[in-house]
């Protein structure tokens, strides 16, 4: 049987920046659209949803604007009203068009603030009527001729509405979405595209790499991360800058690796050391490479969390971890993944599961990939190959987004100090976070 499964995609601007992010559903046996074969079916996958997004609903939308495709069944539930408005975009397609009932509460939807999308736009009086009451247009950029998609983007911007070109699965495609006007950008291609490279060549000879492995074993030796962090000036900025930020609001500033690193705790040492390094410290990350980074930590919580749960792997957790943690590399750094891992020493079997996707860990790597793919027959044979029962990998997953949602809002999040190097009172000692 099929697993219950949700994920969210990247949609994109043209210059790479991120729009938001659809959230797809997989319940039931089925596909979770409007195009259930039953009254029953749609009921119980409507079900499913509003009770995973009862639960869920604050790590699905925490930073972003989401997608989301409402079934009659589910506006009918008073789903949309879960999320706050600002976060929303309810999405329909063309069962919830034909329904006057649905119609009429969509329509209640958006006198209350809430923003509207069609899904598979259409040349037909059905879609054009309901022009005054949408904010976003989607077209399918696999299917549609290049007429279709020059006039619905110029359909869409003569009502101040934006378009979206979605199933781009190849440049051609994309370039041709990009020269026609279109707003936003969605498909396969689009979430793996970096608009341009993060750093050189050059850059993998950095101490990045040994100090990842020496910060993701079992039993880290401190003493060794210091003195790899020691070697490597943009670290060693990037980390007390990034110490004394807002999250830990120290009242001294930490001045050596030493104070630093006891101020973390290598418990988050191992996540933030790689951003420092990726997004150069002493710059910010860019909008197109942010993403990466993000995915990087989200790949290397799901991958290492998903090891819990998986039979007969050769690597620990930590490893995992890493496994997930380098699979972006090849897009942040002007290099093959090839010649990245060969400066890196990490098993060979998280070589052989990036490399060539082979063993039980390129299952697992696999696994990954298919989630964000939404591929959902893939997921549920890789799940039951690795021995992970199906029914709880959306969880997981959430829960790691979450975690990588928090970790980003506290390194980004700026902090005004006041009266910075005073002593603390009497009695008062310096506060840590706890890890």
């Amino acid at each position: 049987m099929s697993g219950k499964y949700i994920v969210r995609q990247p949609i994109k601007d043209a210059a790479g920046g991120i729009i938001g992010n659809e959230i797809l559903y997989h319940g039931a046996n089925q596909a979770f659209s409007s195009d259930s074969s039953t009254s029953s079916a749609e009921f119980a996958a409507a079900n499913t949803i509003y009770n995973f997004l009862t639960q869920n609903s604050p790590k699905v939308l925490k930073g972003t604007l989401n997608f989301m495709t409402f079934t009659t069944m589910l506006l009918m539930k008073k789903t949309p009203r879960l999320f706050d408005k600002s976060d929303l975009v309810i999405q329909i397609d063309d069962a919830v068009i034909i329904h006057p009932l649905s119609m009429h509460l969509v329509q209640q939807y958006v006198r209350e603030g809430y923003r509207v999308a069609v899904n598979e736009f259409q040349f037909t009086p059905r879609y054009l009527s309901l022009l005054d009451d949408i904010h976003f247009i989607k077209i399918n950029g696999k299917t549609s001729s290049e007429i279709t998609i020059r006039n619905t983007v110029e359909v869409a911007h003569s009502m101040n509405i934006k378009c979206i070109v979605t199933h781009i699965d190849e440049e051609k495609l994309y370039q041709r979405a990009v020269a026609l006007g279109a707003d936003g950008l969605e498909g396969p291609y689009v979430a793996d595209k970096l608009t341009t490279k993060a750093h050189s060549s050059a850059y993998i000879q950095s101490n990045f790499f040994r100090l990842m492995v020496a910060v993701t074993k079992d039993e880290p030796n401190v003493e060794e991360i210091e003195q790899l962090i020691a070697a490597d000036a943009s670290l060693t900025y990037g980390l007390l800058k990034m110490v004394n930020s807002a999250y830990f609001a120290l009242r001294y500033r930490a001045t050596t690796i030493t104070q630093a690193i006891m101020t973390l705790g290598l418990g988050q040492l191992k996540q933030w050391i790689y951003l420092l390094s990726a997004s150069n410290a002493e710059s910010e990350v860019d909008p197109g490479s942010e993403e990466f980074l993000k995915r990087s930590f989200l790949r290397a919580n799901f991958c290492s969390e998903l090891m819990n749960y998986a039979h007969n792997m050769p690597i620990s957790k930590s490893e995992g971890y890493l496994m997930g943690m380098f699979s972006t590399l090849n897009y942040l750094i002007d290099a093959p993944m090839e010649e990245i891992l060969a400066e890196v020493p990490v098993a060979d079997e998280i070589k052989n599961a990036l490399l060539k996707h082979e063993g039980r860990c390129g299952k697992l790597y696999d696994l990954v990939l298919s989630y964000e793919a939404a591929d959902w027959e893939r997921i549920t044979a890789l799940a039951e190959e690795l021995g992970i029962q199906d029914n709880m990998i959306t969880s997981v997953y959430f829960i790691c987004m979450e975690n990588v949602n928090t970790l980003w809002e506290q390194l980004t999040n700026p902090y005004p100090r006041q009266g910075e190097g005073e002593a603390p009172a009497d009695g008062q000692t310096e506060e840590t976070p706890a890890e």
